[in-house]
């Protein structure tokens, strides 16, 4: 049965815990997708749905076309170079979310999903979250992407491989996996002799100049330096998560879903840290090949 105006509006209350999830996988922001739900209910109060049959399909359509939209804005900043000032404060945009409730639904999701899906581009990440997380028809986010069905299950194709990982070259994977991982949980819980028990005597970190950011780049030599210095990023280790950075074991921090800093790491034959390369220049964070880790 067709859907009144008055019907849609409950639907819409009744669905918005799903939609909201909709939202918040494809921008991997809280605040941005609850600006994306009132744009969404804005077009659906003005729109005629007299003729709507699946209303619970077409709210998710329309929510979805407003996230695509976001995605699609976002990727066109990220090609405007930044000037200095643009670089060391980056943009905040969407509504304040509860800082509590983003890091909980950000665990929910898993953070290491969240930095991949930022690095797909807009059509890859629609296609894979409608597909694989809601059970969206291909034909009908075929429609949304002006794409035949085929070439969308291709896009959501590229986009699993990419989340799922690709095997890695290196041949001592497992142990330099475990190594990362205590990195990540020494750095999180502030554990500075658990850290310094994972690096080199001789461990050298180099960071670009926008992770602090500094006039140039920084680099630090010696254990207790490099163990201090990863001290001072406590709060950024817990939106952090150990993927793959051009098929080796490394390290991305998100803001808001967004990915801000990656860290490779070279080891030592013993499975020590050797070298920390910290990068967050947005043209270099753009070359690199994120997946996630199997």
């Amino acid at each position: 049965m067709p859907a009144r105006s008055d019907d849609m509006a409950r639907r819409f209350e009744r669905d918005r815990p799903r939609l909201r999830a909709v939202a918040y996988r494809i921008l991997g922001s809280l605040g941005e997708a609850d600006d994306a739900l009132q744009d969404a209910w804005l077009r659906a109060d003005r729109a005629d749905t007299s003729e709507v049959d699946n209303p619970s399909g077409w709210l998710t359509t329309v929510v979805a076309r407003v996230c695509l939209n976001l995605l699609r804005a976002r990727d066109a900043r990220r090609e405007e170079p930044l000037d200095d000032g643009a670089r060391r404060q980056p943009a905040v945009t969407g509504t304040a979310a509860d800082p509590a409730e983003e890091a909980q639904l950000a665990d929910e999701v898993g953070i290491a999903l969240l930095i991949v899906l930022d690095t797909l581009g807009p059509a890859e990440r629609l296609a894979f979250v409608l597909h694989d997380m809601f059970d969206v028809p291909f034909d009908d986010i075929a429609a949304m992407l002006d794409k035949t069905p085929a070439a969308t299950r291709q896009l959501a194709s590229r986009a699993r491989r990419r989340v799922r990982g690709v095997p890695a070259p290196e041949a001592d994977l497992p142990r330099r996996r475990r190594a990362v991982d205590a990195y990540l949980a020494a750095t999180r819980g502030g554990d500075f002799d658990a850290l310094v028990a994972l690096l080199h005597p001789d461990v050298v970190l180099s960071a670009d100049a926008a992770v602090v950011p500094t006039p140039e780049p920084v680099t630090v030599s010696g254990v207790e330096r490099v163990a201090r210095g990863a001290m001072a990023s406590m709060g950024r280790a817990r939106a952090a998560a150990v993927v793959l950075v051009d098929g080796r074991v490394g390290m991305a921090m998100a803001e808001h879903g967004r990915l801000r800093v990656v860290l490779r790491f070279d080891f030592a034959a013993d499975g020590r840290i050797t070298g920390i390369d910290v990068v967050a220049e947005p043209a270099r964070l753009n070359e690199l090949d994120i997946t996630g880790i199997s």
